[in-house]
């Protein structure tokens, strides 16, 4: 009888002392860069969050997510109408299909210390189009003052997610016409306590 009382009680107790936190996403300090190459070259630009958060269970990163507005996709390296053309393609069903899509999502199912500087391994799930893929990248977390900055490189292969649009795994003799699959999204997220 009294090991039937002591374990609900225990479990009390391990809830009680574990804190848990959840940091909303500042959605002018945070961003995201991406960047693509094609054979003959390469491009980049900037996409913003619609909404994000970090949560940490006793200090430590335990989970969070962050939704991409793809309707805020920019070119910065071109300007005037190729920089239009450029984006109104991405945008289009050809790529990113944003009318249909408008947002993509990441959502953390493992944040793993990999380090006592705030480096971890961030396992979670990637949303385009309408598509879920498991991914990990690096990450680093800061603190200063009232605020986490949570920095990673994402690397994404979109043939995965039915992009297929220039890419030598769906069509052959592209020669120097072929984009790369892979494109990289740099994201800075800056949330407050």
């Amino acid at each position: 009888m009294k090991k039937l009382f002591f374990l609900p009680l225990l479990a009390i107790l391990v809830m009680a002392a574990t804190t848990t936190a959840t940091y909303k996403a500042d959605l002018v300090s945070s961003n995201i860069v991406w960047k693509a190459a094609k054979v003959t070259g390469e491009h980049t630009g900037t996409v913003k969050l619609k909404n994000g958060n970090l949560q940490f269970t006793d200090g430590k990163l335990s989970g969070g997510s962050f939704e991409i507005d793809m309707n805020s996709i920019n070119c910065t390296d071109l300007e005037g109408e190729w920089a239009g053309k450029l984006v109104g393609h991405i945008k289009s069903d050809d790529f990113f299909g944003v009318e249909k899509y408008p947002t993509s999502k990441f959502v953390i199912t493992r944040a793993i210390p990999t380090d006592s500087k705030g480096n971890y391994k961030i396992v979670g799930n990637l949303t385009i189009k309408a598509t879920t893929k498991e991914i990990k990248f690096p990450a680093n977390l800061t603190e200063a003052g009232n605020q986490v900055t949570a920095t990673g490189k994402i690397t994404v292969d979109r043939s995965e997610y039915d992009v297929r649009y220039g890419s030598g795994s769906f069509f052959d003799n592209l020669g120097d016409k072929t984009i790369y699959d892979d494109f990289d999204l740099n994201v800075t997220l800056v949330t407050k306590k």
